[in-house]
């Protein structure tokens, strides 16, 4: 493979509940061991139709009103034509519609561009499968 691209897949688990779930020390960790003083670009990416990924603050009460948010425009109910699994979980499948799966981030002499209050977070409203990836890949 190139050491002008590298990639990695992470293994998480988010639990029985929605979470937004804060993997910025995962991509910190991999840049460091990848990226070596360079700059290029950072891709995250779920590999799954029912999470996204997102750059937010989080611990001040934003993954929260996320969660709240989501909860309001995608309800829980029987509505959605997508329904197998638990109650409402249809919405789980739009999700990626408003929190994509992906994010793009500059990375600047080996070190992840954010902002001051800014994380990368993996946000799963999914409580039937707790078992999720990620997908770090670092292009220089």
């Amino acid at each position: 493979m190139s050491d002008r691209f590298s990639t990695r897949v992470i293994d998480l688990t988010t639990g029985s509940d929605e979470t937004v779930l804060d993997v910025t020390r995962h991509c910190v960790s991999f840049l460091r061991e990848v990226a070596t003083g360079r700059d290029g670009l950072l891709n995250v990416f779920v590999p799954h139709a029912t999470a996204g990924v997102a750059v937010l603050e989080t611990g001040a009460g934003s993954d929260s009103d996320l969660l709240a948010a989501l909860r309001e425009l995608l309800p829980a109910d029987d509505r959605w034509e997508h329904q197998h699994g638990s109650h409402g979980h249809g919405r789980d499948h739009v999700l990626p519609a408003l929190v994509p799966p992906h994010a793009t981030l500059p990375v600047l002499d080996g070190r992840l561009e954010l902002g001051t209050w800014q994380s990368v977070c993996l946000v799963d409203t999914n409580r039937d499968n707790p078992d999720r990836r990620l997908r770090l890949s670092f292009l220089a």
